[in-house]
């Protein structure tokens, strides 16, 4: 069991909630950690790199122009940024490195969504996706490698939780996402709905978010961040305390505690009152409705009764629905559901004044779902290169 799910002891799988998952992060105040000496460009802030290359007896106004190369220009190398120093560009690429991660597959499905997994140097695996809608270019990110949660219909959880991702490799993902929009698009919202619990490296996704909506970050507005939760309320209130206007989302997938056990065994010790209440508390705080995430899965969740019982859940809340049609993992017993108990569950939902939509599967094609990809790609051998889009990724 992982004691504590930010920095303590990791098995290979969890099958609960652990009991002090909570009271864990009561040392977590700081919204970054420390950079570790096999931290990347990513992990900086314009103050820390600032102290970085006094140290080097660089003047300040380097810091500048290296993050407006960048964040702004998007530099996939330090060669490129002719205002350098040729001495600073040496020493950046060889004690800074901007990537640090490999893109080892790379999948395009038919209705425009791309999917990445990344190879970090210790060999851990992420992945990242660019969802292409209208005007829209959304990119879905993880947290960690692997998943604590163990859901019973997901991908992620498979192989349990084999390490946090830092606050670098979490920002690298949107920036390797960025690079897929190409030049005559800017990627317009960021959802942490990827491999992990965000909330369980809370630190880390905290500093991400920052960096993300900075100025001088990717400059992505908060209301167009959305963070997803499978639900620890005490984070839920600390995240609320931030004052940040991203959107929470919590992944309910069950409208009693009975069943949601049954989905998710980190339920067993939350109750889905519990979660509502910190959903509340985040409304008080931040002004911002919660969305409740559900995906319905053919013959176990779908059924009208279940709606009846979901608009109840948010008639005690400001919050909306998004309905997710189950996207079918190989290997796992859960079904998609017919698109007549989709509706079905939609109508009833409106019926009861619940502010509720479907969201579109994307992706079908490909190993879209959360861990498909990585799990397929798993049990192949990976040989590790020099990290750049210049020679392009695998495909």
């Amino acid at each position: 069991m992982i004691r504590d799910p930010e920095n303590g002891p990791q098995a290979s799988h969890i099958t609960q909630l652990p009991r002090d998952a909570e009271s864990s992060f009561a040392d977590s105040d700081s919204p970054t950690v420390a950079l570790s000496t096999g931290a990347g460009f990513f992990d900086h802030t314009p103050q820390s790199l600032r102290e970085l290359l006094a140290s080097w007896k660089e003047p300040r106004f380097r810091v500048d122009q290296i993050f407006t190369w960048v964040y702004r220009d998007g530099a996939v190398e330090y060669g490129a940024m002719s205002n350098l120093p040729a001495k600073l560009r040496e020493r950046l690429a060889g004690e800074l490195p901007l990537f640090r991660s490999e893109v080892i597959q790379k999948q395009r499905s038919n209705d425009g969504t791309f999917k990445l997994l990344l190879c970090w140097p210790d060999a851990a695996t992420s992945e990242c996706v660019l969802i292409p809608d209208g005007e829209r270019r959304t990119a879905c990110i993880s947290t960690q490698v692997g998943c604590p949660v163990g859901c019973v219909f997901c991908a992620s959880g498979l192989g349990g939780l084999q390490r946090q991702l830092s606050p670098g490799e979490i920002i690298e993902q949107a920036v390797r996402v960025r690079q897929l929009c190409g030049s005559n698009a800017r990627l317009s919202n960021i959802v942490f709905m990827g491999l992990g619990e965000p909330l369980a490296n809370y630190r880390a996704t905290l500093h991400a978010i920052r960096t993300i909506n900075a100025d001088w970050g990717l400059g992505i507005g908060a209301r167009k961040i959305t963070v997803s939760t499978v639900g620890l309320p005490l984070q839920i209130r600390r995240l609320a305390d931030e004052k940040l206007q991203i959107t929470l989302a919590l992944s309910l997938h069950a409208p009693t505690d009975e069943l949601r056990r049954k989905l998710i065994p980190w339920a067993e010790r939350v109750t889905i009152e519990e979660l509502i209440e910190a959903c509340r508390y985040y409304f008080e705080q931040t002004g911002r409705e919660v969305t409740l995430e559900y995906i319905l899965l053919g013959g176990e969740n779908d059924q009208t009764g279940h709606a009846d019982a979901l608009a109840d859940i948010v008639h005690n809340m400001r919050g909306n629905v998004n309905l997710i049609p189950y996207n079918p993992v190989e290997g796992l017993p859960y079904l998609r559901p017919t698109d007549e108990a989709v509706n079905r569950f939609l109508s009833t939902l409106k019926g009861r004044s619940v502010n509720a939509h479907v969201r579109n599967s994307r992706g079908l094609d490909i190993d879209s779902a959360c861990g498909q990809l990585r799990r397929r790609e798993s049990s192949k051998p990976v040989t590790l290169g020099i990290s750049s889009l210049a020679n392009g990724p695998t495909k």
